[in-house]
């Protein structure tokens, strides 16, 4: 069964273990306004060299709480000083202060921190939980060293990939596409009965505009590229073309399983954390990770509604800044929803999670999936309701 993150036991284990974590800059960014007399801010900048804490950055602007102030943000490097001891004296001269870090479980004042600009993602992005080659033991490819080396090649695009960029295309091997086509014939059988209608209504134009098809392998950045609507849209008459221009989500490459929170972040910017490694050619119908099956035939065509988009936007828009707990509940709620979640229509039980609508077997039992959360229209609408009010006046 596939999953795009880890879940919360997983990430307190793991922070401290990421592939990167040698090179990734350790820092912590402090939001302050001062107590207005002269020379303020170059008292708060004494504190620092008191402390023997090197700034990486620092901006200022004008203040959302104090009409005619302005508030700091600094970037701290939290490899060398005191960093407790300087934000407790720099407390003291502020109107107020606070601190946004991504070890926000060092005190309970700490915001986690969270990108405010769609660059940002960078500096998460290799946070991941495994990388390459490495494989459980009772992975279908575990002994398989032409495999592993394949993994790691794809880990590799991924992990030297920057906002930006074009994404590398793949040249995949004859094996990868047949094991892709035996995928993409199963599905395509099932899709007309028991897909949701609107899957259904997209998916032509993937064929059409991105190259579905059982002998070729859609490359990520076409299909982001149809997305995001940069690419000139071809129309079969037969199909309505309301996805036009498309939603703007875009595809980014990604070396391995990300963390709840990172994963949830990227949404926010409808960007969409994808690989492109394909599942061992032993087991074609089963894969125990996401791979590019899962997320070029259940996840990408409906990024191009607009409503999905938009709930899928949402969710990781609540992350943002969010406390543990809450990312718990939204990493639930995109779990039974926008990966294994069904809906009604016409009568009749349809699935629009990726994770049924990429596995032939679990496509074809869905109706009896006690586990997955079958919604109405009504049931839709109150759940995203719920989530735009709940998790974003917290």
């Amino acid at each position: 069964m596939q999953h795009h993150f880890a879940d919360a036991k997983q990430e307190n284990e793991t922070d401290d273990g990421d592939i990167d974590s040698k090179n990734v800059k350790k820092s912590a960014h402090v939001l302050f306004a001062m107590k207005e007399k002269v020379g303020a801010l170059a008292e708060a900048l004494k504190v620092f060299k008191k402390h023997n804490i090197t700034l990486l950055h620092i901006e200022s602007r004008s203040s959302k709480r104090f009409q005619n102030d302005y508030e700091f943000i600094v970037e701290l490097s939290t490899k060398d000083g005191n960093i407790d001891k300087a934000l407790d004296a720099l407390r003291d001269t502020t109107h107020y202060m606070t601190v946004i870090s991504r070890d926000h479980r060092s005190g309970s004042d700490t915001v986690p921190w969270f990108p405010s600009r769609i660059k940002d993602i960078d500096k998460f992005a290799n946070h991941i939980l495994s990388y390459g080659s490495e494989l459980d033991s009772d992975h279908p490819g575990f002994k398989d060293e032409v495999y592993r080396a394949r993994r790691k090649y794809f880990a590799d695009i991924a992990f030297n990939y920057k906002y930006g960029q074009t994404i590398p295309r793949v040249e995949y091997t004859q094996q990868e596409i047949e094991t892709w086509g035996t995928v993409f014939s199963k599905l395509t059988e099932l899709y007309p009965t028991h897909a949701c209608k609107e899957h259904n209504h997209i998916f032509p134009l993937m064929i059409e505009n991105c190259g579905y098809r059982k002998d070729n392998i859609p490359q990520l950045e076409d299909v982001s590229n149809f997305l995001k609507g940069t690419m000139g849209i071809r129309v079969n008459m037969s199909v309505n073309n309301f996805c036009k221009g498309c939603t703007g989500f875009t595809l980014r490459p990604v070396a391995g399983l990300l963390s709840s929170r990172d994963f949830l972040a990227g949404l926010a910017f409808r960007v969409f954390h994808s690989t492109q490694y394909i599942r061992h050619s032993s087991k074609p119908l089963y894969t125990p990770e996401p791979d590019v099956c899962h997320e070029l035939l259940g996840h990408a065509p409906l990024f191009a509604d607009p409503s999905f988009a938009k709930f899928s936007q949402e969710i990781g828009l609540a992350s943002l800044g969010a406390p543990d707990e809450y990312i718990e509940k939204l990493a639930t709620c995109y779990w039974f929803t926008i990966e294994f979640g069904l809906c009604k229509q016409d009568g009749q039980l349809k699935a629009y999670g990726a994770g049924l609508l990429s596995s032939f077997g679990e496509l074809q039992v869905f109706k009896f999936i006690l586990r997955s959360v079958v919604l109405s229209d009504a049931m839709f609408r109150t759940m995203y309701g719920n989530i735009c009010k709940i998790f974003h006046a917290n």
